[in-house]
């Protein structure tokens, strides 16, 4: 009896032993990653296309009777447009703030003080400090019974009343009326989040070269001339990074908002009704369609920074 003929095993090369050995290693991170995020996302999307409700999600799956009928009864909504509109402005404005906020703060810390270590990791605390005692302190401090700033504005500032900051949607300032607590929540949203930004222009500056700032000032330029042609242009690729950052992290923040007023008085963004569709209605199918709307919404505003913006970065 012959045995059958056998080849030599061919030994792997390097460049197959490299790509085995970085499949092994990624491999925790893709089932993670397939575990806690493509798997919900896919759940979700599958959700906004079912009348899933709370009493009945049991029965939901795969092969569901698939309806439009969320996306309509979302978009026809007279509340969703202007929780959308607030939610822009909420998160233009409250970008565009903590940027300038960090851009500041980072300028006025550049240089060498006493104390500058102490200074600057206290800039910090705001952006590192739990959101929940954050929204606490605010709300005792623009409390219209006894918090500090209401004090303040009726004893020193001339104020005829208290203000309640928190849950009324619409004041007097200078004579125009303005979206109170919408500002608030901005103001604080700045506030929270420009301590993001100082550390990544903080560490820019700090690498920026000192050669032309300095022929700059050999020159006759003014502090603002110097910042404006020399600083700012060399900050722009940062800036623009943090923008799209912050862009992104705003317009999906729902635990700043909530905490707050719970979206009340004019400051509902859109995550706060998907959480609102969700457990005040109990419609599971809705608030799906709703988030998969806020993350269309999302993709089409970084389509188009990507198509405008980004190839003058490059």
């Amino acid at each position: 009896m012959t045995r059958p003929r056998t080849f030599p095993r061919r030994p792997r090369t390097l460049r197959g032993q490299e790509s085995r050995a970085g499949l092994v290693l990624i491999s925790p991170t893709l089932v993670i990653t397939l575990v806690v995020v493509v798997v919900p996302m896919a759940w979700a999307i599958m959700l906004a296309f079912q009348d899933a409700r709370l009493i009945n999600i049991r029965y939901t799956g795969l092969l569901g009777n698939h309806t439009l009928g969320n996306f309509a009864y979302v978009l026809s909504e007279p509340g969703f447009w202007g929780s959308l509109v607030t939610t822009l402005v909420y998160t233009v404005a409250g970008t565009a703030l903590s940027i300038g906020g960090g851009l500041v703060a980072a300028l006025a810390l550049r240089g060498g003080f006493r104390g500058r270590t102490l200074v600057r990791a206290s800039i910090l605390l705001p952006y590192v400090a739990p959101v929940v005692a954050a929204t606490f302190v605010w709300e005792v401090m623009l409390d219209p019974r006894y918090g500090i700033a209401n004090v303040l504005g009726t004893r020193l500032l001339g104020w005829d009343d208290p203000i309640a900051f928190l849950t009324q949607a619409e004041g007097t300032f200078l004579g125009v009326d303005v979206p109170l607590a919408l500002l608030t929540v901005i103001a604080f949203e700045a506030w929270r989040y420009f301590p993001f930004a100082f550390l990544f222009i903080l560490a820019r500056l700090q690498a920026l070269p000192r050669d032309l700032d300095e022929a700059a000032l050999v020159d006759g330029a003014t502090p603002l001339q110097r910042f404006a042609h020399i600083t700012l242009p060399q900050l722009g690729r940062v800036i623009a990074l943090l923008a799209v950052l912050r862009f992104v992290f705003t317009f999906n923040k729902f635990d700043d908002v909530y905490l707050l007023t719970g979206g009340a008085a004019g400051t509902e963004v859109v995550s706060v009704r998907v959480y609102n569709l969700l457990t005040a209605r109990d419609d599971i199918g809705a608030a799906a369609a709703q988030a998969l709307v806020l993350a269309v919404v999302l993709v089409v505003f970084l389509a188009i920074y990507l198509r405008f913006f980004a190839k003058e970065e490059r």
